[in-house]
This record gives C-alpha cells, structure tokens and sequence, in this order.
C-alpha cells in the first residue's frame, strides 16, 4: 500500500509531464477497461486528475471481450483498455477506433490456490491430476488465451506427463466471465486451482500461488484505443497517451504490472 501511495505522489509531482489542464467545460471519460485493471485504474484516475484539471472519468469494468462487444454494439465508452492486443485490434479492424492500438503494460501469469490448499497442490503438474477442480474463465476471455499457452509450455517440458493439457482441460469444472470472477471462486474455496494473472495473485490474500518454471511462463500484453464513437477523442487519446508516462508507469508497477512488452 505505501508503494501505492509514493506511486500516486510522483505522478502528483510530475504535473509538467501530462497534458496542459483544459480552459473548456469539464469532461468526463468513459473508460471501459479490463476486470484486471480495475483497481490500478482508480489510482490512474486519481492521478490524472491532479495534472488534468477539468477531466473526469468513469470506469466500466469486466471481461474484454465482453467489453469490445459492448462497444461494438454502440455502447458510449471513450477509451478501451483490453488485457490483451487482439480486441482493440478487431475494433481497429471493423473501423471502430480512432488510431492504432497503444500497448500499455505487461502482466505475468500465476497459479493460484486456496490458502488452505486442501488439493495439495505444490507444482504446475498437479493441475492434471485426477480429480483436481480447476476454475477458469469464458473461452473469449483474454486469460484463457494465455492461460491455453501456458499449459502447452508446461506440457512441452521435459517430465510432463504424457496428456497433461487434456487432464487439465478435463478438470476445469467452472468457467467465470471474467479473471475477477476466477479469483474469488478460489478464495471461497469452490476451486483447487486457478491461472490468472500475476497481479490478481498479489491483489488477494486469500490465495497462495504455485511457482510457475521461467521457460514456461507467458506474458500478456495489455493495449488500448480510442473508441471511434467517442465525442472527445482528443482527450481520449491524450490519457491514453499518458499511461505510457513515468507517473502511470510508476502506478502500474505499484499493483505488480510490468512495463509493456
């Protein structure tokens, strides 16, 4: 939490490096944004506030892909903030952002478990042994994708056993909408094991996490674009700027968030 607070002071201090405060009417932002990011982005708005007088902002949370449908359904957002590169490209793609992608922050994976463990899991292996109940999110959701990638690499390591991305696979006994919804069914003890990313595990308290092996980890890649719709797109993409800065960079990290890839 002190990490937290010394981020937000420096961002504070570091006014000359955001953009000039506007002499117009306030203006507020809507920014749809990542279940992982939902915190940080508290901080971030906080943060941009104090060197952008006379810009507000609004945060709509939740599944990625969840998101980007809600955009492409006209939803009034002004900035998308996805947990990975391939939903603010697919809106890029059918003409729906203004201006390419910006990638704003990395994010590593985690294995996490109750914190009684009661499976007795101790190694990435264990998430194929018989009768282990893994939890994982919606197919379309950003960390299954890295997540899938994930279990090929520990499949391809030398020692797997033979089959370990199917057992995996076979235990997963719930999908939640969302990394958020994954969490807090492993805290509550209805799951044995979970992927999610990094910065989840550090979130919580009611967790442990599972060493993953550096040969097999994987990193995401967070990205963000201006919402074609958007009636302040100049805005829009001087925060979106922004987040690349050293003071947001400086938040990021404080809530275990890796610069971008």
């Amino acid at each position: 939490m002190i990490r937290r607070f010394a981020a937000v002071a420096l961002a504070a201090a570091m006014v000359a490096c955001g953009p000039q405060a506007s002499a117009q009417q306030p203006i507020q932002l809507t920014v749809y944004a990542a279940a992982s990011l939902r915190s940080p982005l508290e901080v971030l708005a906080a943060a941009y506030a104090d060197v952008t007088p006379g810009i507000t902002m609004t945060v709509s949370a939740g599944a990625s892909s969840a998101l980007r449908a809600q955009i492409e359904q006209g939803a009034p957002a002004d900035v998308f903030l996805s947990a990975d590169t391939s939903n603010p490209a697919a809106l890029a793609e059918a003409a729906l952002a203004a201006g390419e992608a910006t990638v704003i922050a990395g994010n590593r994976l985690a294995i996490v478990v109750p914190i009684r463990n009661p499976a007795a899991i101790a190694t990435p292996a264990d998430l194929g042994r018989a009768g282990v109940k893994i939890i994982a999110a919606g197919d379309a959701v950003p960390i299954t994708r890295y997540a899938t990638e994930l279990v090929a690499r520990l499949a391809a390591l030398e020692g797997t056993s033979t089959g370990f991305a199917e057992a995996y696979a076979a235990n997963i006994v719930s999908r939640e909408d969302d990394v958020k919804a994954v969490v807090a069914k492993i805290e509550l003890g209805e799951g044995d094991a979970a992927i999610v990313y990094r910065t989840d595990a550090l979130a919580s308290d009611a967790v442990n996490t599972i060493d993953i092996p550096p040969e097999a980890d994987v990193t995401a890649s967070y990205a963000g674009v201006v919402v074609g719709a958007s009636a302040h797109q100049d805005e829009a993409r001087a925060f979106l700027d922004w987040l690349n800065a050293p003071a947001a960079q400086a938040i990021l990290a404080s809530f275990g968030f890796a610069p971008p890839p």
